[in-house]
């Protein structure tokens, strides 16, 4: 039976830490909240830049796909660069874990097909994995800077990618971050984002007719590129949701295994407690008898 000096020293230190993981998961509620509020608002505006996108793009016809390199195919798929969103910190579960492994599952399937990747990555979590175990594939990495990326950052990062794409640096770029379906599901996705590629126009909306001013081409030529920022401040904003998401959940896990780690350390307390009365009452008794024998 252990000693009861030590059974108490592991229950104050279990509720320290029941305090600490408690304060985590409010500071983590607390950042979800305004960061949800900026995501919601922007998905529908990203939503409705890629329908006015695909629109134009349509009407424009095989005019807009000669015209405008972000559109354009590659004939052949040599060279792929992946965009990794991970986290700089750390205690939200799973968060960091599946992001890396849909990234090697995503590296594997390129090299099967005889492709080339690189990456760039965001987040010390990843920036520290990809560093270590597949450090020729990564061309440039991003830390300290999750959760303080603003639009500007967005347009040169943008700026940049569009710069691979349109050199034949890369033929393809996607992007790998947590899409937010929901606070207890936060899904690994990978999208493209070069070349772009006009969807989301449903039947309904693509028989209307509308009367473009200036010309169809002459809009799209303006917004094209521009769409790349939208979509990928959308993607940043949905991963730093899940991140606070999931580290609310972990540490709300680790508050409720805190408390009853306590609650079974505070029963093993009493139990050797009543053992080590017992065992005093029985020596008292013990001696007693001894002394009345005599």
């Amino acid at each position: 039976m252990p000693a009861l000096r030590d059974i108490k020293r592991k229950i104050q230190a279990v509720k320290k830490t029941e305090q600490i993981t408690r304060a985590m998961n409010m500071v983590a509620a607390a950042k979800l909240r305004s960061t949800q509020l900026r995501m919601e608002g922007f998905r529908v505006y990203a939503s409705k830049y890629q329908e006015i996108m695909a629109r134009l793009a349509a009407v424009a016809g095989g005019l807009a796909e000669g015209a405008f390199p972000l559109l354009q195919k590659r004939e052949e798929v040599k060279n792929i660069h992946l965009v990794v969103l991970t986290a700089d910190r750390g205690l939200c579960g799973a968060f960091n874990a599946n992001l890396i492994l849909r990234a090697e599952k995503f590296i594997k399937a390129s090299k099967e097909k005889g492709q080339n990747i690189f990456l760039t990555v965001f987040g010390r979590r990843g920036v520290s994995f990809f560093s270590r175990y597949y450090k020729e594939l990564v061309k440039k990495t991003y830390t300290d800077v999750v959760g303080k990326i603003d639009y500007t950052f967005v347009i040169r990062m943008a700026r940049e990618l569009s710069t691979s794409f349109l050199s034949g640096e890369a033929d393809e770029v996607y992007l790998l971050y947590a899409k937010f379906v929901s606070m207890l599901r936060q899904e690994p996705t990978v999208e493209k984002l070069l070349p772009i590629t006009p969807e989301g126009v449903s039947e309904e909306v693509a028989e209307t007719e509308y009367i473009y001013e200036p010309k169809a081409v002459e809009i799209l030529q303006e917004i094209l590129p521009k769409n790349i920022n939208v979509q990928l401040y959308s993607r940043i904003l949905e991963n730093e949701v899940s991140e606070h998401a999931a580290r609310m959940r972990a540490m709300d896990n680790a508050t409720n295994n805190c408390r009853e780690m306590a609650q079974q350390l505070t029963l093993v307390y009493n139990k050797a407690r009543q053992a080590s009365i017992t065992k005093e009452l029985m020596d008292i008794v013990g001696g007693a008898e001894a002394l009345r024998a005599r």
